[in-house]
């Protein structure tokens, strides 16, 4: 059936248009004033409204197994959240355990994707290394359309990767065309730090901010930037921050180098006192790593999406309930990290963002989708309304206002870090696939709808490292001739 959005205004990253937008087969096939529509296509009214991309969250983590539990949300309830928040894709990541086959994770992480009833692809992360890793990776890029690798650089003596695992990935991934991407905390300060809180017998979540100072992210950001312009890849770096890791970012983005920024929507809008709180269930749920900082790093945060040196926007959506995170009560280490956002992103980021005029429209799209799309290599398939453009839309009602509740939310946990918050600017209709799936409230989605999405490697920007390592290649110095005439 085809589909006709009429009325409304049409929102990218670059360009703002009245026009209707008609879908067809799942792609979007004409965009443009007063078209008309096919016999017995389904019309959305958008008058008033705001038709934009519909969200891209790349740092997701369903049913991830973790410190010992499992996550709680799965790929069928945590893409639905998303829907029900304009969010039409997420891309999650396959975590194998050391020594573990990546194809064999990667074989349990689709077989676990197949009920999610949105689009969604997969980083897939590098937790140790032999020449079996080395082989899995040319697999994953040549045949499953992987072109991105995770490195946790934190989580000491479980899933961390050190510098010889960095150099040897991320050489590997310049080869394979993929971007390599870091959680950027250090892991050995870490620990260390982690003990001198039990020393002094601070074993509640307060402990957990204390254990992962700014310091430790800005230097792992730092020495995973340097590692990248040594060895003359791109880097992308995930949920950063602080000022610290904007910092680094930051600067080597004004020397030329390829980096790109992550931040999220909790990081921007809470505050560290949530880990102060007197009931350890309310600050428990808060735990997650990094942590949340003071306010004074939100700001900054703010200012490197409006400067252009943080370009995505995510959640790190990794949820597990009070019952979960109460297996830390007597040792805040075995919290399980995690919280939710996939629902709530667009909202939070649309209030506080171009409510508060700290965004532009535009701006808003490209950071919750079109950045993302254009990165991991799937623009403009995705991340824009234009012809031949998935039919991934969200219909966006700036005036629709809500307060956010774990009593209300499509998200299967029981807390939400965003609680209270009063929204205005909402989905009133999102469409996946051509599909109307959100409206009025109401979800409508099918279980196992969601696609896979293979994302082609060898991005633009590998043609021109591949020009700039061609041009400052290392030579030798003949030394024959002089020999000789000697």
């Amino acid at each position: 059936m085809a589909l006709l959005i009429k009325g409304g205004t049409v929102v990218t990253a670059e360009t703002t248009t009245r026009a209707d937008v008609l879908c067809e087969d799942g792609k979007i096939v004409a965009v443009g004033e007063n078209l008309d529509a096919p016999a017995g296509a389904e019309i959305v009214d958008a008058d008033g409204a705001y038709v934009m991309p519909g969200g891209i969250d790349p740092h997701t983590h369903m049913q991830l197994p973790f410190m010992g539990t499992v996550a709680s949300e799965d790929f069928y309830t945590g893409t639905a959240a998303g829907l029900a928040g304009g969010t039409t894709m997420i891309i999650d990541f396959v975590i194998p355990a050391p020594q573990q086959r990546l194809m064999d994770a990667w074989k349990q992480w689709r077989e676990w994707s197949e009920k999610a009833c949105a689009d969604y692809a997969f980083h897939v992360a590098i937790t140790w290394w032999d020449e079996t890793v080395h082989a899995d990776m040319e697999t994953l890029v040549k045949e499953h359309g992987v072109n991105s690798f995770k490195h946790f650089m934190a989580y000491k003596n479980a899933i961390m990767a050190d510098d010889e695992i960095l150099a040897n990935s991320f050489s590997r991934s310049l080869e394979l065309g993929a971007i390599p991407t870091v959680h950027a905390e250090n892991g050995e300060l870490v620990f260390r730090l982690q003990q001198k809180m039990k020393d002094l017998g601070i074993m509640g979540p307060e402990a957990h901010p204390m254990s992962r100072p700014p310091q430790v992210e800005g230097e792992a950001a730092q020495r995973a930037i340097r590692i990248a312009e040594v060895l003359g890849t791109p880097l992308y770096i995930v949920h950063n921050s602080c000022k610290e890791a904007l910092e680094a970012i930051t600067r080597a983005r004004a020397d030329g180098q390829r980096v790109y920024g992550e931040v999220l929507a909790g990081h921007l809008l809470i505050d560290d006192s949530v880990y102060r709180h007197p009931d350890f269930d309310h600050a428990a749920a808060h735990v997650m790593s990094p942590p949340f900082r003071s306010k004074e790093h939100q700001e900054a945060l703010w200012k490197g999406l409006q400067s252009g040196n943080l370009q995505t926007t995510a959640t790190d959506h990794c949820c597990f309930c009070s019952e979960q995170k109460a297996m830390g009560k007597d040792d805040f280490s075995k919290i399980p990290n995690g919280t939710a956002g996939i629902e709530d992103r667009m909202a939070a980021l649309w209030t506080h963002g171009v409510g508060a005029g700290r965004l532009t429209m535009n701006e808003f799209v490209a950071v919750t989708s079109t950045n993302t799309a254009k990165i991991f290599n799937i623009h403009p398939r995705k991340g824009t309304i234009a012809p031949g453009a998935d039919a991934d839309i969200v219909v966006w009602d700036p005036a629709a206002t809500k307060t956010i509740s774990a009593k209300t939310h499509h998200q299967n946990i029981d807390f939400n870090i965003f609680e209270g918050m009063e929204v205005t600017g909402l989905p009133v209709v999102t469409v996946s696939q051509g599909k109307v799936v959100w409206k009025d409230g109401q979800l409508n989605v099918e279980r196992g709808a969601g696609r896979y999405i293979e994302r082609p490697a060898f991005q633009p920007v590998f043609d021109v490292l591949k020009k700039t390592a061609d041009r400052t290649r290392p030579t030798a110095v003949d030394r024959t001739t002089a020999t000789a005439a000697e």
